[in-house]
């Protein structure tokens, strides 16, 4: 622990140039990210909105469990099928995939397609899953 304050000390600008790049890497991560939720407060998204759940993992994984009445678009698709989801502008829109790693850019393409109430579900199917909740086979 003590080499590594030295290194820093000696190396202070890549120390500071590191921080930086890390703090512009989060902050954008997050813009871009959009609202995330917990599985909770998507179930009562879904139950008092009549929210739209869309899940953009590849149909296979979809067909071995998903969340109830979630539409299944894969994200290599998505940019395709953005029309399809026009009949729910003026509903909010959930975007569950693996554990997350696709929601955000998910959510981004939606946002610049017209669609504006778009969120996702923290940790994607893998939270849901761990919270015990049901998959649909």
């Amino acid at each position: 622990m003590e080499q590594l304050f030295e290194f820093a000390a000696n190396h202070l600008p890549l120390v500071a140039a590191l921080v930086a790049i890390l703090c512009a890497l989060f902050l954008t991560e997050m813009r871009k990210g959009g609202q995330a939720l917990s599985t909770q407060e998507m179930i009562q998204l879904v139950n008092q909105e009549d929210a739209i759940v869309i899940d953009v993992r590849k149909k296979a994984d979809y067909d071995k469990g998903h969340i109830v009445n979630a539409i299944n678009i894969p994200y290599a698709n998505l940019k395709n099928r953005i029309s399809e989801l026009n009949k729910h502008k003026n509903k909010p829109i959930i975007i569950v995939d693996a554990m997350g790693q696709h929601a955000s850019s998910a959510i981004k393409t939606l946002k610049e397609s017209g669609l504006t109430n778009v969120v996702k579900l923290k940790g994607g199917v893998g939270t849901w899953q761990a919270d015990s909740l049901p998959l649909i086979k």
